[in-house]
């Protein structure tokens, strides 16, 4: 993304065209609240108490900071643009590097924009029912595509109009909800209880609230558009990350005060009813007419997050071209990623849309975001990169928490082909590699 709030930024900002503090911030905020936040509270409501779903999305936050700090050491030392990719592959291997930045492709930004385009499509259809979810899906991921791979002018005055948007949904539900809704402590319990502490669904939970809070990192996919990387986008992480951690926390206590499980279990039909726990809360709280203005604005703020997914992933695709992990054609031209990067992403996001339900995508998107973050910051644990003691502690414990989740987690069929089918692109892709390899070693 080559900027979120620039329109302000630019007047506090004004020395050179580098994004300082604000920008960073802004970066991970957009690119962290979308569908997850607003999905997961009725399928964690089926089998956790209210006081357990707040304590998931505690652990959660805790986990995202773990994360952040540790790779703070990284975007500290290593400042160029490239996420999980460029540190894999520089600290860690080569290999290691070409698999993340497969999964970003893939998974970590085509799958995530698949879900919003398709959120997005649903919640229309809430307002206008004669509408199709997935063709519209596709519309929308055309459309943001088209503006995005053009002239970055438009680009960042549309992003900029969508961020605003998102930020007043956002604000208006948790006013709505703080005012109008219920301020006594959840008496309700979940129809599937335990009798203990039900570790395995509080662990199985983390996937959603682990989507959620995906893109606590999205500052380092552009470190070098930075004015001084190596102290704003360490700051704009941990900054970013605290302030939706807090403004999660607030949400969730919202869906839990207001909401019952039989209730919340609108989401867990999702695929039929077509609602968020918003639109859910919003039609107990006000009524149906005012439910239905929520879906619109959901839509908005699906649309947000999908053109911030769609601007951030062609950097990484071209600082892979630029290694020879992928195609030349995918390179930087300028500072700007071509249009060639674009239409890929594109594609894969349509094929996604048309080809997965939207549990397989988030529940795939989950389990590989958690692998790469994992090995990244054990990078950091490992001592790979110069980095103070509390940021590889902090590391080894973010590593941990992710081998937890998922030895505990279930894995769908849909996972394992998303890997296996990673794992195949990237060797694959270093077949041209080892070829030249032999040729020179001959």
């Amino acid at each position: 993304m080559q900027d979120i709030i620039r329109g302000i930024a630019m007047r506090v900002e004004s020395r050179d065209s580098g994004l300082g503090l604000l920008s960073g911030v802004g970066l991970v905020i957009a690119n962290m609240v979308g569908a997850g936040v607003f999905l997961s509270g009725g399928f964690m409501a089926q089998t956790l108490t209210a006081s357990q779903i707040l304590l998931s999305w505690v652990v959660g936050l805790g986990v995202a900071l773990l994360g952040a700090r540790a790779y703070s050491a990284l975007a500290t030392e290593n400042q160029r643009s490239g996420g999980e990719y460029r540190y894999l592959h520089d600290y860690l291997h080569p290999f290691l590097g070409t698999l993340s930045g497969w999964a970003s492709l893939l998974v970590g930004f085509s799958a995530t924009i698949a879900i919003d385009a398709w959120a997005a499509g649903a919640f229309l259809k809430r307002v206008f029912p004669e509408v199709e979810p997935r063709v519209v899906g596709l519309i929308l991921l055309l459309a943001v595509t088209v503006v995005h791979a053009g002239r970055l002018n438009v680009s960042k005055i549309s992003q900029n109009a969508l961020v605003g948007l998102k930020v007043v949904f956002v604000f208006a539900f948790v006013g709505f909800g703080l005012v109008l809704g219920s301020w006594a402590w959840p008496t309700w319990t979940p129809p599937n209880p335990s009798e203990s502490f039900p570790w395995q669904s509080f662990v199985s939970n983390q996937y959603w609230v682990a989507f959620a809070f995906s893109g606590w990192n999205a500052s380092i996919y552009i470190a070098q558009e930075f004015k001084s990387p190596a102290r704003d986008v360490p700051r704009a992480m941990l900054i970013g990350a605290s302030l939706v951690g807090a403004l999660y926390l607030v949400i969730n206590w919202i869906v839990v005060a207001n909401l019952d499980p039989a209730t919340a279990f609108g989401v867990v039909r999702y695929d039929s009813e077509k609602v968020t726990l918003a639109h859910l809360v919003m039609e107990t709280l006000v009524g149906p007419t005012a439910s239905m203005f929520v879906s619109l604005a959901a839509a908005g703020v699906f649309i947000s997050a999908l053109s911030a997914m769609v601007m951030l992933g062609p950097r990484v695709y071209s600082a892979m071209a630029q290694d020879g992990a992928l195609p030349k054609m995918l390179a930087f031209e300028g500072d700007h990623p071509p249009k060639s990067s674009f239409v890929l992403q594109c594609a894969i996001a349509a094929a996604l849309v048309l080809s997965q339900t939207i549990l397989d995508i988030i529940t795939s998107a989950s389990v590989v975001l958690m692998i790469f973050s994992g090995l990244t910051c054990l990078t950091v644990a490992l001592g790979r990169v110069k980095a103070p003691m509390s940021a590889r502690i902090c590391g080894a414990l973010y590593t941990l928490a992710v081998g937890v989740f998922l030895h505990f987690g279930e894995w769908t069929s849909a996972t394992f082909y998303t890997v296996g089918f990673i794992v195949a692109a990237a060797l694959i892709s270093q077949i041209p590699r080892f070829r030249k390899g032999v040729a020179d070693g001959q």
